[in-house]
């Protein structure tokens, strides 16, 4: 099989991607970018099975996904992905969204940390991605997800347990879900009128089989990236026993 530098496929949008407004939700965008990472890295070498037989698993760190025109049912788009380099201990991959005339919609950036499974602790990249294309200088996003601060603040929002539909290959909560779990806590009218979002998310603990993890929920910034936001939101998933934090989240939604 011939190795690519920018992975590419197909999608046509389907009743399982789509809200009340007939439209691509956050948690799909994350689903799509999710699978096409995964292909991506079988076909340049890098897959779950090949670097299973070294003992190493990919942890996504953090993402940043920015949707500029949601595609609706039945619409056909492209998923692309690629990686972009690294930055100390993290490899870092992009993807984009594009419909059928070629128009972006979409665009993400991510970290992901190279993890020695019986230790679990991270490991240099620098072995694994001196075999990947650069892809210098192209972007998906002009900035990615960064560090996110602790909540000023904040309020308890909801509950939830991870359950086995939570879980992924890895016996943690698969990212995914955690998108899933941030669009449960609040009303779903904010979602449907909403024509574009961003989520910033930083996974920073993994969250196990049956942990109850409290979602807290605070004010963001509305003006970030250039542009009021009709609503921004900052979140906190914590573990109830000692309050440790799962992950940090900031997303903000237009009109």
């Amino acid at each position: 099989m011939e190795m690519l530098n920018i992975w590419q496929e197909s999608h046509n949008i389907r009743f399982g991607d789509i809200d009340r407004s007939d439209r691509l939700t956050l948690a799909s965008v994350f689903d799509l970018f999710q699978e096409a990472a995964i292909s991506h890295a079988d076909n340049l070498g890098v897959g779950r099975d090949s670097m299973a037989k070294t003992g190493q698993v990919w942890i996504l760190s953090r993402m940043s996904v920015q949707v500029d025109r949601r595609p609706a049912y039945g619409e056909t788009v492209t998923i692309r992905s690629w990686p972009r380099g690294g930055e100390r201990l993290f490899a870092l991959r992009d993807y984009d969204i594009r419909d059928a005339s070629d128009r972006p919609l979409a665009g993400g950036s991510s970290a992901w940390l190279i993890i020695d499974l019986e230790k679990r602790r991270p490991l240099r990249p620098q072995a694994v991605m001196d075999s990947l294309p650069l892809n210098e200088g192209l972007r998906a996003l002009p900035s990615g997800a960064a560090g996110l601060a602790e909540l000023k603040n904040p309020e308890k929002s909801a509950e939830r347990r991870a359950a086995y539909s939570d879980l992924d290959y890895n016996g943690h909560v698969n990212n995914v879900r955690y998108v899933q779990w941030i669009q449960d806590a609040l009303e779903p009218a904010l979602f449907e009128k909403a024509g574009r979002m961003r989520l910033d998310i930083n996974y920073l603990n993994e969250i196990h089989p049956g942990e109850l993890i409290e979602l807290w929920r605070a004010g963001a910034e509305d003006a970030a990236f250039g542009e009021s936001a009709a609503a921004a939101f900052a979140f906190e998933g914590r573990r109830t026993r000692g309050g440790q934090a799962a992950f940090r989240a900031e997303l903000r939604l237009w009109d």
